[in-house]
């Protein structure tokens, strides 16, 4: 397993800023629920501040029974860190000059040119691909996110591309890790957002422009610049996305914002309905979220169930099921339609929800567990943690 070493402070320069008092982080949760696992962001020029660290100079992150944590500083300039907080209650870190161990490589991506622009990314819970100009370029269209399965903990993309294109190993068959099964097509896919003028989606197609901002070992983020889209007379919007996937977090974080767009406009995050499971969907639009238990092919080859969501930290205008006419199935790939989750968005801002999924082959026996999961995600984001610095 891939591994980061952070750098080496000078011994110097640690020696003179040992001195210094170390700076203690307090996280408060304010829901009755245990939270595990969410990342912690504190501002690492603000820490290197009250450290008086020079530029070269690394910390250590430590909890309340004085063991090291593992964590990572951001393209933002952000140091996020793995927290632990009982119910209604707080936990205290410490972060002092140190040299930090290695961390295991968790959360990771890039651009795959060799198979027709994807971006594809993982973490230790489920890996995703949004795909790029180059198939665009074919024509094939694949509007939504694809969801890859996986039920390891280490990274398995690179490999399973590496399979597919240079050693004759299908990745669409499991072959101990996970698979390609999820069925995209002409759709929303997997959770990817889209406006909604007079009720009608603006796919977006394949992103133009790609930057991967982090790449582990905590979080891997990208930023997506896609074709201008012509909504409602405005002939030149451009919508920006930057997502994120965590550690431990079976949903990406995503930001949008688009350009030159002139009024309130609906947008949507979609889930695809597919026809081996018409029913599968659920949604909560007081609660937050969007879900669907997509069998996708399963019943034959015996691949399980692949949930999949959305959550919404802004309150929803609605959430409902929007399906295809029979006669435009066809041009959809056979999908039914979409579950969606529908807000407003306002030029100027951002746009920001989660999406992802899990499986039942690693950790959701039951649809059940998947559509609790995401309602605890929700309250989550809807009452964020309180970090305080000192």
């Amino acid at each position: 397993m891939k591994k980061i070493f952070l750098a080496v402070a000078a011994a110097c320069s640690l020696c003179s800023c040992s001195q210094q008092q170390p700076v203690t982080v307090t996280v408060t949760n304010p829901l009755a629920i245990d939270r595990s696992g969410e990342m912690v962001e504190v501002s690492m020029a603000e820490i290197s501040s009250k450290l008086q660290l020079p530029d070269t100079a690394q910390v250590i992150v430590l909890d309340e029974n004085d063991l090291e944590v593992p964590y990572q500083v951001t393209y933002n300039d952000m140091l996020i860190f793995p927290t632990s907080v009982k119910a209604s209650s707080t936990a205290t870190y410490t972060i002092k000059p140190g040299n930090p161990q290695p961390v295991d490589v968790i959360s990771c991506g890039r651009v795959y040119p060799e198979r027709v622009d994807d971006i594809a990314w993982e973490n230790d819970r489920a890996a995703y691909r949004a795909y790029g100009p180059a198939l665009q370029a074919t024509g094939e269209k694949a509007y939504g996110y694809d969801v890859f399965t996986k039920r390891v903990p280490e990274p398995v993309v690179e490999d399973r591309y590496d399979g597919e294109l240079n050693r004759n190993i299908s990745y669409h068959v499991d072959h101990g890790n996970g698979m390609d099964v999820y069925a995209v097509g002409p759709t929303l896919g997997g959770g990817t957002a889209a406006l909604f003028p007079d009720s009608t989606i603006a796919y977006p197609y394949c992103w133009k422009e790609c930057e991967v901002l982090d790449n582990g070992p905590l979080r891997f983020t990208a930023k997506l610049v896609y074709n201008p889209l012509v909504i409602k007379g405005d002939s030149n919007v451009v919508e920006t996305r930057v997502i994120s996937l965590d550690k431990g977090s079976q949903l990406n974080k995503t930001v949008i914002s688009y350009t030159d767009l002139k009024e309130v406009t609906p947008i949507v995050a979609g889930i695809v309905i597919h026809k081996e499971n018409p029913t599968g969907y659920s949604f909560d639009s007081n609660a937050g979220y969007i879900a669907y238990a997509d069998s996708t092919q399963n019943p034959r080859n015996n691949n399980g169930v692949i949930y999949v969501g959305a959550v919404f930290p802004a309150s929803l205008n609605a959430a409902k099921a929007q399906l295809f006419p029979e006669a435009e199935r066809k041009e959809h790939g056979g999908a039914l339609g979409h579950v969606l989750g529908i807000s407003d968005y306002e030029p100027g801002t951002e746009y920001v929800y989660y999406w992802g999924s899990g499986w039942s082959k690693y950790g959701f026996a039951a649809d059940t567990e998947w559509t609790k999961y995401l309602e605890n995600f929700a309250q989550q984001v809807r009452n964020p943690l309180t970090v305080t610095v000192k």
